[in-house]
This record gives structure tokens, C-alpha cells and sequence, in this order.
């Protein structure tokens, strides 16, 4: 319950974000759909909000949160009750999973990243954007975690350790794009996407279920 109740009790601060941070955000948003599959059934795992979900066209999420789930539904999603380290859908389902920001919140990323496996039908895609730990974002985020209600509870992982656990699950074929080149104080413009990682602190890492 220690990460959910962030997203419980202060609802409005997470709404708040995208609109202060609209440039922040739209540069992800885009860095994700370069990477996302242009069809097939897909869902999002830790939708939130539906931020991301309602934009991308993804009409299916999960998410412990109530109140999360409850603004999803309200932009079209229809966001179920879960955890992504027990999703509640059969074998072999999706096309595609994405997660957004939704690693720093698991209590189990392997366990989550078996379970996005397993929903995943061969040659599927498993699509994660995430903040970069060694990046200047994500070293700014931990050093001033415990003034956030929403960062404080989370785990941040460098690129290196989600090689190493998509590569663990069985997932192949890992691609990155990567965004975010300066801080967000001094964006006053959409960010520009490029291949590979090292440079931005957002990235997104398309794998594939063989």
C-alpha cells in the first residue's frame, strides 16, 4: 500500500505535473510513440491517470490506485484494478505492454517483467519509459527524494540494470530512444528523440517475447 498512497492522497499535485511540465511531458509522449506498435491490442501497465494511454490510443489499463484509475476512466480508459506483478489476463494475450514511470513504483520488477512476458504473444513488444538513474534528471530526483511525495518511495534504475532484467526474462531485440537533454527548468520547447542512450535522461526501450 506505501506506493499507492502518494497517488491516493495527493491526486491533484500528480495532475498538476503534466500541465506545469507540458514540454516535459509532450517530449515523452512522443519519444513513446516512436517506439510503440502503429496496431495490434495493447495495455498499459501502472496507467495512472491515463496520461499517457488516452493520447497513444491505448484503450485498456491497470492500476492499484482508485483514484487513479477513476481520472483513466474519465479520459476513455477502462483501467482495472492490478498489479503488474500479478496481471489478471491470460498467457499470450497482448500485442504490447508499455509502462511509464511505472518501474521506481514495483515492489517486484522481476516479477512484474515475468508477468509482461507472459501476457505477451510471441514477438510482442514489452515498451518502458523510464528516468535514467546515472542521468541528470534522475541524479537531481534522488538527491532531492525525500521533498517528493511521489519520488521518495521510488527505486531508480540506470540502463544497465534494465538490460539486465529484460535480458534475465527472455526478452531480445532491445532498442532505445532517449529525450530529455537539459533540465526541465530550462525546457522552453519539445526536446528532440534520438537513438540509443547515454545522453537524455528519459528513455524508452522497446523489447521483444521471441
Amino acid at each position: 500500500m506505501t506506493k499507492i498512497e502518494p497517488f491516493e492522497k495527493h491526486t491533484s499535485e500528480y495532475e498538476a505535473w503534466f500541465e506545469n511540465n507540458r514540454f516535459v511531458y509532450e517530449s515523452e509522449l512522443r519519444a513513446i510513440k516512436e517506439q510503440l506498435p502503429k496496431k495490434g491490442e495493447g495495455i498499459e501497465v501502472g496507467v495512472g491517470s491515463g496520461r499517457f494511454a488516452d493520447p497513444l490510443g491505448i484503450r485498456l489499463g491497470v492500476d492499484p490506485s482508485g483514484k487513479m484509475r477513476e481520472l483513466a476512466r474519465s479520459r476513455g480508459v477502462e483501467a482495472i484494478d492490478g498489479a503488474a506483478e500479478k496481471l489478471p489476463f491470460d498467457a499470450c494475450r497482448f500485442h504490447f505492454v508499455l509502462m511509464v514511470t511505472t518501474i521506481c513504483f514495483l515492489d517486484d520488477i522481476k516479477a512484474a517483467f515475468k508477468e509482461a512476458f507472459r501476457v505477451l504473444k510471441p514477438g510482442g513488444n514489452l515498451i518502458i519509459g523510464f528516468i535514467d538513474k546515472d542521468s541528470p534528471i534522475g541524479i537531481l530526483y534522488q538527491q532531492h527524494k525525500s521533498e517528493s511525495v511521489f519520488y521518495k518511495v521510488a527505486t531508480f534504475y540506470s540502463v544497465d540494470e534494465i538490460i539486465s532484467y529484460l535480458k534475465k526474462t527472455g526478452f531480445i531485440n532491445l532498442k532505445f530512444t532517449q529525450t530529455i537533454f537539459h533540465r526541465l527548468s530550462e525546457l522552453q520547447s519539445l526536446e528532440p528523440t534520438k537513438k540509443g542512450y547515454g545522453e537524455g535522461s528519459f528513455l524508452v526501450v522497446n523489447a521483444i517475447k521471441p
